[in-house]
Parts: C-alpha cells; structure tokens; sequence
C-alpha cells in the first residue's frame, strides 16, 4: 500500500479526537456532563484555552452541547447527521494570540507611516462601529474595516494579506459558535472604546503606545472568550 499523507494536527483537534474518541467507547454516555474545562486541561496537560476550542468543536460536530451556567453535556449521536470541521481552520483564541504578535506591530507601524486617508478610514470604521452597536446589531463590518484600515496605513502588502486573512477567519464555524456565547451588544461597546485608544495612539504618532494598545485590546478579547461558561451573555 502506497504511504498515505500525513496533515499535521492542530492541538484543539487532537483534544476532539481523544474525547470523540472515549465518548464513542462509552466512557462518556449520552446525556452525561463532561469533566470540567480546568480538570480536562490538567488531564491532558494543555491549556484551557484549547480545551476551549476543542469542546466548541465537538459542538459544532453535534456530539456535545454547551449549557451555559451548567456544563458541557453529551448528546444521543444515533438521529444526528455527522458534522465534520476543516482541517485548516485555526482555533479561534490560537487566532487571537496571533493577531497580538501581528498587529501589535501593524498598529506602531501606522503611527509611523499612517497619512490622514489612513486616519480618516479608522474613525470611519469606528464611526461604522458605533452606528451598529446603536442599532443594536453586531459590529463585525466596521471592526474588520477599522483593523484593514490599520495594517494598510502600513504599506505593507503582506502584512495586508496575513490580517484580512486572520479577520476573515472569523467567518468560521469555530469562531461565529465561541462567538454565540460572549459577545454581546454590551462586549462590543467595551471593544469599541478599546479601538478607539488605539486610533488615539496611532494619530498621536506614538507607536510604542499604539502597539501598547493592540495588545490590551487582544488581550481584552481573549478573557472576552476565555469566560466562565457561567458568565455568557451576562454581559
């Protein structure tokens, strides 16, 4: 038999995988709640975070649902049709701590580089963002206008193509399912304020504090995610 190819595994997959795998074994019955995220991590010696992302995952798949203010409870897998999640597609609080590294970066390079066209687009973003959030309603479009308008200040066309790419993840599965559980109207208006101090930072020209910035707003997010179920749509 010709040797097949090997994909490389994210982590939060191979955390499904050894779950799917007991709960097909019986190890965990259906209507049975599983371990906590903090006992699962410590079990398997990762972080919650990828605990995290690997029970959204068996979400998304169908063989788990979150009850928020409960716990993580397996389904009757006999009358749901199979799900399958792309082997590409990036955890969304790996994702995160990416865009900290990266942006971070594109934020101190726009207060060197940005040119008004460049200012103006953030504050219409925000502008986008504030409009949104008024109307009650999600403002993704202004938020991956105001993070576009950033990395392009920087002049940088692959810098441009790596952050459309991070932003567009969000489209995932993963991320739109993490995101069904914390954000909120009232998340969004603390997230607006967070862009609004990096635009600050950027059109003062100080990149060390627009870097600063970025990463309190990634940071921000990341405990946005990283909630205790309990805590969803609280706030």
């Amino acid at each position: 038999m010709p040797l097949q190819s090997i994909e490389p595994q994210r982590l939060y997959r191979q955390i499904a995988d050894q779950l799917r795998a007991l709960i097909g074994k019986g190890e965990f019955a259906a209507g049975a709640r599983l371990p906590a995220e903090r006992d699962l991590a410590r079990q398997l010696g990762v972080s919650r975070p990828s605990v995290r992302e690997a029970l959204i995952a068996l979400e998304v798949e169908g063989w788990v649902e979150v009850r928020t203010g409960s716990g993580v409870y397996v389904l009757d897998r006999s009358q749901r049709p199979a799900a399958a999640i792309s082997v590409t597609e990036w955890g969304p609080l790996e994702l995160i701590r990416a865009r900290r590294v990266v942006e971070g970066e594109t934020a101190a390079l726009a207060a060197v580089h940005g040119k008004r066209r460049d200012f103006d687009a953030m504050q219409r973003a925000i502008d986008t963002m504030e409009a949104l959030a008024g109307h009650n309603v999600m403002p993704l479009e202004g938020d991956r206008a105001f993070h576009l308008a950033i990395v392009e200040a920087s002049g940088n066309t692959v810098l441009t193509e790596t952050v459309q790419g991070f932003w567009d993840s969000r489209k995932g599965p993963l991320f739109t399912r993490l995101g069904g559980y914390f954000e909120t109207v009232v998340s969004w208006r603390r997230a607006i304020a967070e862009h609004v101090a990096i635009r600050d930072a950027i059109v003062a020209r100080d990149p060390g504090a627009a870097r600063t910035a970025m990463h309190e707003h990634m940071d921000k997010s990341h405990q946005r995610f990283s909630a205790s179920w309990r805590r969803a749509k609280a706030a």
